[in-house]
């Protein structure tokens, strides 16, 4: 039996916003499948910081793809197709989220995630610079299995932010949203949304470096 390797084949090039639309207008399966496999991971996260459990995320996922699926023809490309997408996902988890709620009493909120006016006022003029991105991990098999257990732990603080923050984070630097589109799509200022950017990448740097500090 052949070992799986421990470095992934690189995956294969995303198509342009454009061409990929037309595709899917056109009727092409591989194309809804490419869409599927690239923004599915990214809509699950963000759709649990609106709803109480992984089975519920996933309904709304499965909702919002026929919704895109319905209202393609719709789509006039005036931002990006994941941007349309997650602005789809987002109303329908809302939805879902507050029907869950009325159902069983669930607290979405937890601590204070700095999202209240007064408190972003506070902070605005003092986020100045970004966190830095990790360092790129090497081909050795031994930083691979490293890179792969710091995946799970950065996941894990992402996990454990307040969701404003978690919100805000996940649409920005996991699924590359322009801020933006960030801010449409919440309902933020420019200002609030960095400074909810600023705090929720500082949480998980901390996570972070307390790992890697204890792994070394």
């Amino acid at each position: 039996m052949t070992a799986e390797p421990l470095v992934p084949s690189p995956p294969p090039p995303v198509r342009p916003d454009d061409a990929l639309v037309d595709a899917l207008c056109a009727g092409d399966e591989r194309a809804f499948v490419e869409l599927v496999e690239r923004l599915t991971p990214g809509m699950l996260r963000v759709a649990r910081c609106h709803v109480p459990n992984q089975a519920v995320a996933e309904e709304v996922v499965q909702e919002t793809w026929v919704v895109v699926l319905t209202r393609l023809g719709a789509f006039q490309r005036r931002s990006s197709l994941t941007t349309w997408v997650f602005g789809i996902l987002l109303n329908t988890a809302r939805t879902s989220g507050r029907r869950e709620r009325r159902c069983t009493p669930v607290d979405l909120q937890g601590p204070d995630d700095g999202g209240s006016p007064l408190a972003l006022a506070d902070d605005a003029r003092r986020v100045r610079r970004r966190v830095p991105p990790p360092r790129r991990w090497g081909s050795d098999p031994e930083d691979v299995l490293m890179a792969r257990e710091t995946l799970h732990r950065v996941r894990a603080a992402l996990d454990d932010l307040p969701p404003r923050q978690r919100e805000v984070v996940e649409l920005h630097d996991v699924v590359g949203l322009p801020a933006a589109d960030v801010c449409a799509l919440l309902g933020l200022s420019p200002g609030n949304q960095r400074v909810l950017l600023h705090r929720g990448r500082t949480r998980v740097r901390s996570a972070l470096e307390e790992y890697l500090g204890a792994a070394g």
